[in-house]
């Protein structure tokens, strides 16, 4: 079997289209086949970066870790990064192609399409199925025209549709019912099946109900998958992980949320701490003391250090840092972290410079062009405070995306030695306030674990001999093969199969 698709869409965001990829890429993979994800045009702030360089959406990533493959930009080639609430930076093929309002956006996307088509059959030519992932809903009357990634693409691929809704936001036949009769005849003739998720309770109690949609919309219900609580990534714009608390463990790591937020996986691995509670707070009302206290990455440092100044963090700040706790900046983060940012070319706001909180000793002037790359460097740095337990030379593992060039002054301890790419870092003379342009830190595990203890050890606490998976990948693993089970057991996949192969 080659050159075969199938397309997953939603009737809304957040319905589970980006892990219901990722578990058929990884039957599909189980199966024998060379499976790929593909997702035109995404809109998320998590963001990687690949072996050569470019950017592209972590949920196909995510798909491609599970098809057991390289990510490769080909599989999102057109990837939006909201700067404000009415524009985004156009990143096409992993390179940024400038910053865009949303009507300049509508009516520059039209000439993206040979860029998506290029992409797809790359895909194609090296792989026998290809699994696609809609955005939002198909059934967004005004945005049809001109639509890239949905009913637009499918029409244009020939590609067999299965839509998804979610039962656990309430009224799921409601929406699947509207969604089918909102499309246009050519639309709902790629139409093969739908697909109800994240189904908590009895089945049979649901079965009424399935028989009557499938008079309604003529089509069938091909499983109802169960809510699944996997530890994997998930959409930025629609993660529940900022309303939660993740643990309820002895330390308190907590991150600030940012109105920009980008790249918040660098700290889903604390999830697999058991004594790490992790939460992400926005007032200083939620302050709470934590063990770890993070400032994370951006995609537009400058606003966002002016909300944080505007609305009353700075002192707060100090008076942590000035007793002793654990203060971490990742990248925007981390820049915020000097004594001030430049920016001469407008890059990311109309002021020329902001002055920055001031713990290191460093200055970061914005430039044009953005640094992607992957890291390898070695840890370097060891005092008797939070790392005196750091293996030296340990080899860290991450990758960059920033704009931004840091020019350091003279009372700054680096943190690195370089062995590919930057790996930029630095921490004060104090050893309590740390900040790096290295997103994926955290997935060093080893690493992590010797931080968490040596916090553990200022609290007096024993330390803790924590029974992780060599590497936060394998973890991974083991979370892909467990979402692959549950969907195996949930869905006629027989009947799909026919559908992909457009069997009779």
């Amino acid at each position: 079997m080659k050159n075969c698709c199938l397309m997953i869409q939603g009737t809304a965001s957040a319905v589970g289209k980006s892990m219901l990829c990722a578990a058929f890429c990884r039957i599909l993979k189980q199966d024998g086949y060379r499976v790929a994800p593909f997702k035109a045009q995404n809109m998320a702030l998590n963001s990687y970066v690949t072996y050569d360089g470019l950017e592209m959406g972590r949920a196909q990533v995510m798909q491609a870790e599970a098809a057991g493959i390289e990510p490769l930009v080909e599989m999102n080639p057109v990837l939006l990064k909201p700067t404000s609430e009415q524009g985004s930076q156009v990143v096409v093929m992993g390179r940024p192609a400038g910053n865009m309002s949303t009507l300049e956006y509508l009516c520059w996307k039209e000439k993206l399409w040979p860029v998506i088509d290029e992409a797809y059959l790359k895909l194609k030519r090296d792989h026998d199925i290809i699994i696609i992932e809609g955005a939002g809903s198909p059934a967004e009357i005004n945005l049809k025209e001109g639509d890239l990634v949905n009913m637009g693409l499918a029409k244009r691929l020939q590609a067999p549709v299965l839509l998804v809704g979610d039962i656990d936001r309430g009224g799921v036949f409601a929406s699947l019912y509207g969604t089918v009769a909102l499309l246009g005849e050519d639309e709902r003739a790629l139409l093969k099946g739908v697909i109800i998720n994240k189904f908590r309770g009895d089945l049979q109690m649901l079965e009424p109900g399935l028989e009557t949609l499938e008079e309604l919309i003529a089509l069938p219900v091909l499983g109802v998958v169960p809510m699944l609580h996997l530890k994997l990534d998930d959409e930025d714009s629609v993660t529940e992980r900022f309303t939660r608390r993740c643990g309820k463990g002895e330390l308190k790591v907590q991150v600030l949320l940012l109105p920009r937020i980008s790249n918040f996986t660098d700290f889903n691995p604390f999830e697999l701490f058991g004594d790490v509670g992790l939460s992400y707070i926005r007032e200083v009302s939620e302050l709470d003391n934590p063990d770890l206290l993070i400032l994370p990455g951006s995609k537009n440092t400058i606003e966002d250090l002016l909300f944080l100044q505007e609305n009353g963090w700075e002192e707060p700040l100090r008076q942590y840092a000035a007793t002793g706790g654990l203060l971490i900046g990742i990248c925007g983060g981390f820049q915020m972290l000097g004594r001030r940012i430049l920016d001469p070319h407008r890059v990311e706001s109309s002021l020329p410079e902001i002055r920055g909180f001031g713990f290191l000793d460093f200055e970061t002037v914005m430039e044009k062009e953005k640094s992607t790359r992957q890291v390898e460097a070695r840890w370097r740095y060891h005092d008797g405070n939070y790392f005196s337990q750091q293996e030296d030379g340990k080899l860290l593992k991450g990758y960059e995306i920033h704009m931004g060039r840091t020019d350091y002054g003279s009372v700054v301890h680096p943190l690195f030695v370089c062995t590919t790419g930057c790996g930029d870092g630095a921490i004060n003379v104090a050893g309590n306030v740390f900040g790096t342009y290295l997103h994926g830190l955290f997935d060093n595990l080893a690493w992590t674990a010797n931080l968490l203890n040596a916090v553990r050890r200022r609290r007096n606490l024993p330390e803790k001999s924590y029974h992780l998976p060599p590497t936060y990948r394998e973890y991974k693993e083991r979370e892909y093969d467990s979402l692959a089970a549950a969907v195996r057991a949930s869905l006629d996949l027989n009947k799909i199969m026919q559908i992909i192969t457009r069997a009779p």
